[in-house]
């Protein structure tokens, strides 16, 4: 699946785009088709208020355990904010023990206030308090001391029990678009590094991730080795150039409130051979693993990528 070690993830359908429901029996078939089809990971994205309907992420992710394989499962982001770093490291942990110890932590602060609004938290607090939330959680996870100082969060009086069954814990991996407060930020609290598919480009990708090697260098962090991914990736495979075009234009932009023009080449809608030219650039810039989400029709989706986009990553 590509070289170098470069590997596919896949998104579970959380999201309503249209008439899709929102079934135990989506989420399964997806997982297994994900499995069926050799991908690498699962990962469940979170929101509490969206213009669309929007599955709770850490509850999918624990609804796919047990048919997830040797799959890693992970939270592209969970809200370490708003949900809070003790329910996350809660749910977290549950989540490595019923998978043996398969679970990754990803988490952000999000980018929308209505998320913060339903929980009665100040939208302008979202950095300090990520700071806060990340180290807490840290701490939990991964048996590290927590900050001297805790202005936003508690600390638990005593450790989460049952504990991660993973050895050294849950890793705690930290989005970031690429700015240079947010790399700081990852090299300083994170075990790995997640980007976000529409916010970066093949051509930007890697010059972020050497910004990021020089911080864990400075810190006194090994940079060869420290993992990333990038997530978001929106996917629709299509042979149709005017369906993939509407689909971009119709659907994706408007969600995102973006341009199309800005999106076009840069996520994976179009043909196959598109799809993989697309994934063999960031292949070569040094990105470890991509997570794509389908558009819907998720099992046909995986087979046509597992049969049609794979085997031409270069």
């Amino acid at each position: 699946m590509g070289s170098g070690g470069f590997d596919l993830g896949v998104h579970l359908p959380l999201i309503d785009f249209g008439g899709q429901e929102m079934t135990a029996q989506r989420v399964r078939s997806t997982v297994e088709a994900a499995r069926e089809c050799d991908f690498a990971a699962l990962s469940a994205n979170d929101h509490f208020v969206y213009p669309s309907p929007w599955l709770d992420g850490p509850s999918a992710l624990a609804a796919a355990a047990e048919a997830s394989g040797r799959m890693t499962l992970a939270t592209t982001i969970a809200n370490v904010v708003v949900r809070g770093p003790v329910a996350v490291a809660k749910a977290a942990a549950a989540i490595d023990v019923l998978s043996g110890g398969r679970m990754v932590a990803g988490v952000g602060p999000g980018s929308s206030a209505l998320d913060y609004d339903a929980v009665g938290i100040p939208f302008e607090e979202r950095w300090p308090r990520f700071e806060e939330a990340s180290a807490v959680l840290r701490a939990l996870l991964r048996g590290g001391e927590p900050p001297e100082r805790l202005r936003y969060y508690a600390m638990p009086a005593a450790p989460l029990r049952p504990p991660p069954v993973q050895q050294g814990g849950v890793p705690v991996w930290l989005a970031s678009w690429g700015s240079d407060p947010g790399l700081r930020r990852v090299a300083r609290l994170a075990d790995g590094w997640l980007a976000s598919a529409y916010n970066t480009t093949p051509e930007r990708f890697p010059t972020a991730k050497e910004k990021l090697a020089a911080e864990l260098t400075g810190l006194g962090r090994t940079a060869e080795g420290f993992p990333n991914a990038l997530t978001t990736m929106w996917t629709w495979v299509t042979d149709d150039a005017a369906e993939a075009d509407g689909i971009l234009e119709q659907s994706v932009a408007p969600m995102l409130r973006r341009d199309p023009e800005e999106l076009r080449g840069n996520l994976c809608i179009g043909s196959p051979l598109e799809c993989a030219e697309l994934l063999s650039k960031y292949a070569a810039n040094g990105c470890d693993r991509v997570f794509l989400w389908p558009l819907g029709d998720e099992r046909r989706q995986l087979e046509r990528i597992a049969a049609e986009v794979m085997p031409n990553i270069e």
